[in-house]
C-alpha cells in the first residue's frame, strides 16, 4: 500500500516500491522517464542511485517522476524531506 504525506516513506522505498507496484524495472523507469520529460539524461544507473538511498531526485525529476510514477507531488517531497533529515541526523 502506497504511503502518503502523513506517513512518508524514505525516497529509495518509495521509489523502489511505486516502480515495482507498476510492474517497471529500473530501465523500463527510465526510458519512461525520458518520454515523458523528453530528457534523454536519465538512465537506469540514475534510477539506481535513487533507489540505494545515494542521490536524491531533485526537484525537476521529482515532478517526472510524479506523472511517470503516477502518485501526487506531496508524497515524493515528504519523501525527499525524511532522507535528508535522516542524512542529517546520521551526521551528528
Amino acid at each position: 500500500m502506497p504511503r502518503n504525506a502523513e506517513n512518508p516513506s524514505p525516497m529509495s522505498g518509495l521509489l523502489t516500491q511505486r516502480r515495482r507496484l507498476q510492474g517497471l524495472s529500473q530501465h523500463d523507469l527510465a526510458e519512461k522517464l525520458q518520454s515523458v520529460s523528453g530528457n534523454s539524461s536519465i538512465t537506469r544507473e540514475v534510477i539506481s542511485r535513487w533507489e540505494r538511498g545515494k542521490r536524491i531526485p531533485g526537484p525537476y525529476w521529482r515532478h517526472w517522476l510524479g506523472r511517470a510514477l503516477e502518485m501526487p507531488p506531496c508524497d515524493l517531497e515528504s519523501a525527499a524531506s525524511l532522507t535528508r533529515d535522516h542524512r542529517r541526523a546520521a551526521k551528528n
